[in-house]
Formats: structure tokens, sequence, C-alpha cells
């Protein structure tokens, strides 16, 4: 059996940049042990698979060790893939996902635009309180505040302190996915993040789109604006354009092909 596999730079207009994907369209579905054996394989932070559900697309995303609910520079990638290699030309596609319907379109500034659901993150207060064992995982940080949603979201005082962030993976394995934050340096960024999901087999992730919808509703709240310009300052970097919409978040960005082949999966 032969399954056609691209990899995508997303969030970036120039290979090397931004967060690798892989992505896998399907006619069907395969048997799960065989999309997580492939994910391994790949060894990127994700793989996308999709496969035709309707009119529209259902979609799975696999780290190298687990499936996950959401992910969105795979769903970029994706996007990509079903526009430049394989001829997609509705203005809209439509992902159905386990965290629901998702959508890709294009704005009028040619960028892919991700439309998904919003994730509001709340302080961690009462019994949870207790942040010492994620405050050391990270190195000793000050956090200004921490919160969660699905993943930790630690507040940081300025961007030197976040790129600065020198954390134990082996001791943040065992814990959720965290991301830190703070306000951007410059007049073009309003905020800066990165992102370490060890516990899902990712040390850092490049560029990180689902956790942008928890980063988008704090920020919006906390500069007052609901469009913001986003900049992951991973070792690779990416960059997003964020809008808050009730309770979706946008979150636009590009993406640019690096790699397609084939793989042959004995019958």
């Amino acid at each position: 059996m032969d399954i056609a596999i691209y990899q995508v730079d997303a969030f970036t207009s120039s290979i090397f940049g931004g967060n690798p994907a892989a992505v896998c369209p399907l006619d069907s579905w395969l048997d799960e042990s065989v999309m997580l054996a492939i994910a391994a394989e790949n060894n990127l932070s994700e793989t996308a698979f999709f496969a035709p559900q309707g009119k529209d697309f259902a979609i799975r995303w696999f780290t190298p060790t687990t499936e996950i609910e959401l992910c969105g520079h795979a769903t970029l990638a994706s996007a990509h893939v079903l526009i430049s290699q394989m001829g997609y030309s509705d203005p809209v596609i439509r992902f159905h996902s386990a965290s629901g319907p998702l959508s890709v379109e294009y704005t009028d500034d040619g960028l892919l635009a991700l439309d998904f659901p919003v994730w509001e993150p709340k302080p961690i207060v009462g019994d949870n309180g207790d942040v010492s064992t994620l405050v050391a995982a990270l190195g000793g940080v000050q956090p200004v505040e921490v919160l969660a949603a699905r993943d930790y979201l630690v507040v940081l005082e300025n961007e030197a302190q976040v790129r600065a962030v020198a954390p134990d993976i082996q001791a943040l394995t065992p814990l959720n996915p965290v991301c830190v934050t703070a306000p951007g340096k410059d007049a073009d960024v309003d905020f800066v993040s990165r992102f370490f999901a060890p516990s899902h087999g990712v040390a850092e992730d490049p560029v990180t789109g689902s956790a942008h919808t928890q980063l988008t509703p704090y920020w919006a709240k906390r500069l007052g604006k609901s469009t913001m310009r986003a900049l992951q300052v991973s070792a690779r970097g990416g960059k997003l354009l964020c809008t808050l919409n009730g309770d979706r978040v946008t979150m636009a960005g590009d993406a640019v092909l690096y790699m397609s082949g084939t793989i042959t999966i004995p019958g």
C-alpha cells in the first residue's frame, strides 16, 4: 500500500523556519496503530492525517508517541497541501476533528487563517495553587502568574526571560504541556511564547497553533485589543496573526512545502 506524504513548514514563508509537519492525505482511515507508527517514524512534533467526510474532511493528529485532540500548525499544513498539491479550490476548507469543526481560508493578505475554538485559561487556585514543581522544572523562573486550560500557561515579565528559559525536560515530562509567554519587546510584536510538551514526545515545539487558543484570549484581555501579532521565539521561530472572535480564535500564517514522497507499507 502506497500513501502520499508531504512535509510542510507552517507559520513561515521560507523553508527551514516555522514548524515542520507531515501530512498524509487518505481515502479512508488506516488502523490507528499504523498512523502512530508513521508519526513515530517521521519523528516530527505532528503528523496529520485527513480523509474525505462528505464535502469536507476529517482530520487527526499524532505526535511521535500519542494522538492529540487539536493541532494548529499541522492543520495549516494540511490546508496548504490541499490547495497547492491537490487542486482544492473552494474558498473555505472545513475539517471535522476531536475538537469540533475547524475551518481554514485565505485572508486578504494572502495568509491561511485557522478558525479554532477558544480555550480560556484560568488562574490556578485552591488545591492546585502550588506550582513549585512546575516552576522548578522550568529552571526556577519567576512567573507573573500561572494559569491553565488544556496546558499550563506561565506568564513572565518580559521577552528576554522567555528566551532564557532552560527547562529540565525530564522534570517536565510527567506534567501537562506548558507554554511560557510575555509581552513582545518590539512594537510590531504584541506577545511572544515558547511551548514545551515532553509528555507528548515533543521537548520544545517550534510554533504551536493550539497554544494560541489560550494565548489569544489571555493577551486580548490584558492588552485590550482583539487582533495581535504573535511571535514564537523557538530556535526556528514562527509568526501568527491572532484575532479573538467571541468563543473562536483566528490564527493566520503562511506555509511552504519542503518535501513530498511516498510511504510504502507492506500488504
